[in-house]
């Protein structure tokens, strides 16, 4: 399958033709330099080419008024005079003699993305399209938006494939009220938006953006708002509400398709946004949606308006929809504390409508910070006893250069076991030198063990280098195998290794404190937490209850994945886990977001059975749904707090609340 890449020069040839401060910000250029670095960078010529095609006014009409679309059709033939006149009754927006020709072809690339990625054409892909749409509604232009894009590709999903659910995710930095409308009364649209809001100062002023507008009658709690009421949130900030309010939310809810109202506004050095978030982030930020729905994804160009960071995100966002591993994660620190408010304020809006929010923290009981008097300080006028820059006047480091390795996936596996398709047959086993040294270390390791683990020995070598990006085996023994992998990898100076265990695996007794190894351990066995860096996760049906197990997954294990930042990722599978297929599998794939995707998997010898579907994984094939999740077990949404509401003391990307950071003076003590 493949990305596919729609992009008409066509959309480029429309301009603002008079004086508007507001709107001079919306430029030919942002395509033009968006397309461009997907060339020089050798993107575009990975992709899929999908020609664009003009929207019918049948498709139009899915979302807008039919007096609205003939309104708009006459506007080729005014004059400039009366250009000026018909903008004057929309907000923020401007008309040309070619933006409704534009404004056609935008909603049909978004068409033909959906068409591709719903027949299987393609995988997944991006549409880079003007004018932008989320901002339109029904009967109005608004925002530089004419038609809206995104709901008029929802409309046509549903209709024509039969789509059921449709998650609808935008990261955008101004709020998509058109989108928000258009679903509002709908539940089989889910609708996520952060954005700007600052308690309704800033544009368009809604107050119906803010958090406690959870949709209306049968759509009511599916519709999301985070409204940043800062400005500067940076990596962190985004990273947190995904982890704790849109992916639990968003595997419950199960969708068939994923639309990503794709505006980087919401980036760094964008003027209309003042984030300080780096285009890396949206590397990571498209990971963690790609495994919803089967994979299929379709982002559509939405805002973005600093001409580097801008091309930058697209870049971004386009390589890891071709598959390659994102870059290690960039200035992750603890969220701020008004970035917890508001995750903290929609968790508990929504918490009685979604079972894995069910936990959430009451709503505040007192005013915002951003509410209260403040100082200079506090007011973002100065920082660190320095004068604020603005955000044309920031400066970012160019994001790392993301050179996939030259081999994929490798396996070792004993004689007897087929290696998967896709994958290349790994052995280092007439390595005599490593084989000895293994023999001094431990001297308890069967000689006839010394050639697999010799090899695993090699194969971290070569994903240390880059030369292999990840790998699978199956040993004899699946702890001496993780002792040895870990104490090889521990002995290089930069390297961090995460260890995930799954099931009724024994760990090793010895806990480095040194934080070159972090240690996750999900089962149903009660066991003693020694260090920060050693973290059992004890669940009461194991790994068997679905919903439990990625509760724990996506709200505690990937926020301490991302913070921890591991150089590799080693995950281990217990024989007789429980896990089904598809869980692992998503435990897999979400977890190749760490270390530049380099993880190792062990499993035990007999487990075979479990190697094509953790091969597919590692290729980067999308897991297989989960179906919709029910209720995890009310003892493990207990257990998972109070181990979250312990752990938070140290890992910051595990709050959600503000009142957490005040609890930091005086940790619980580990039990």
């Amino acid at each position: 399958m493949g990305t596919a890449l729609i992009y008409d020069e066509e959309m480029t040839k429309y301009k603002l033709l008079w004086v508007d401060p507001a709107c001079k910000i919306e430029v030919p250029e942002r395509l033009i330099v968006s397309y461009e670095a997907l060339k020089n960078s050798g993107l575009a010529d990975r992709c899929v080419s999908v020609p664009v095609r003009e929207a019918t006014d049948e498709d139009i009409l899915l979302v807008h008024s039919e007096e609205y679309l003939e309104a708009v059709k006459k506007t080729p033939f005014m004059t400039l005079e009366d250009l000026q006149k018909f903008t004057l009754q929309y907000g923020d927006v401007y008309f040309h003699p070619n933006i409704y020709h534009c404004a056609k072809l935008a909603a049909g690339a978004s068409l033909q993305l959906v068409d591709s990625v719903m027949t299987g054409k393609v995988r997944n892909g991006m549409a880079l399209v003007r004018p932008p749409g989320h901002h339109s509604m029904r009967s109005a232009a608004n925002g530089f938006c004419v038609f809206n894009n995104v709901a008029i590709a929802a409309h046509y999903a549903k209709q024509k494939y039969g789509v059921k659910r449709v998650l609808i995710v935008d990261w955008d930095v101004h709020h998509g009220q058109g989108v928000q409308y258009s679903f509002e009364d709908d539940p089989s649209v889910l609708y996520f938006s952060w954005h700007r809001y600052e308690h309704q100062k800033f544009w368009p002023q809604l107050r119906e953006s803010d958090y406690d507008n959870v949709g209306k009658e049968k759509g009511e709690g599916f519709n999301i708002n985070v409204p940043w009421n800062k400005v500067g949130m940076k990596n962190s900030d985004y990273l947190s509400v995904f982890c704790h309010m849109l992916l639990p939310v968003a595997y419950e809810f199960n969708p068939d398709l994923v639309l990503v109202c794709a505006g980087f506004d919401s980036a760094i050095g964008d003027p209309e946004g003042e984030m300080r978030a780096s285009p890396d982030i949206f590397a990571h930020l498209t990971h963690l949606l790609m495994n919803l729905a089967g994979g299929k994804l379709c982002a559509v160009l939405e805002g973005g308006y600093n001409l580097t960071s801008l091309p930058q995100s697209v870049c971004q966002t386009v390589q890891t929809l071709l598959g390659d591993p994102a870059p290690r994660p960039a200035n992750l620190d603890c969220p701020c504390v008004s970035a917890l408010e508001s995750l903290h304020c929609s968790r508990s809006a929504h918490r009685k409508y979604w079972s894995c929010l069910k936990h959430a923290a009451e709503p505040p009981t007192s005013d915002l910070s951003t509410k209260r008097p403040k100082l200079a300080e506090e007011e973002g006028k100065v920082e660190n006893g320095e004068e604020k820059k603005s955000a044309e006047e920031e400066v970012w480091p160019e994001p790392p250069r993301r050179v996939p390795a030259p081999v994929r996936t490798a396996s070792v596996l004993p004689d007897g076991v087929s290696c998967p398709e896709g994958c290349e047959l790994f052995s280092s086993s007439d390595d005599p030198v490593t084989a000895s040294k293994l023999g001094e270390n431990f001297p308890n390791v069967d000689s006839d063990d010394l050639p697999a683990l010799s090899s695993l020995i090699a194969l971290v070598e070569k994903m240390e280098r880059n030369e292999i990006c990840n790998g699978l085996a199956l040993v004899h023994n699946v702890t001496m195998a993780m002792t040895c992998v870990v104490q090889h990898a521990a002995t290089a100076l930069s390297n961090r290794v995460l260890v995930v265990c799954v099931g009724d695996v024994v760990v090793p007794t010895h806990h480095r404190e040194d934080g070159k190894t972090l240690l996750v351990h999900f089962s149903n066995k009660e066991e003693e937490q020694k260090s920060k860096y050693h973290i059992p996760v004890c669940l009461k049906k194991g790994c068997r209850d679905v919903s439990g197990f990625m509760q724990a997954v996506l709200g505690l294990l990937l926020p301490l994945g991302y913070e921890y930042d591991p150089s590799l990722v080693l995950l281990v599978r217990a024989p007789g886990g429980g896990l089904c297929d598809g869980a692992w599998q998503q435990l897999t794939g979400l977890l190749q977001g760490l270390a530049q995707g380099h993880t190792l998997v062990l499993m035990q010898e007999g487990e075979s059975v479990c190697v094509g579907p953790t091969a597919s994984s590692l290729l980067g094939e999308a897991a297989p749904s989960l179906g919709k999740l029910p209720a995890p077990l009310p003892e493990d949404v207990e257990v998972l707090e109070r181990l979250r509401t312990r752990l938070q003391v140290d890992w910051k990307l595990l709050q959600t609340t503000a009142e957490e950071m005040s609890t930091e003076a005086d940790p619980a003590p580990l039990i």
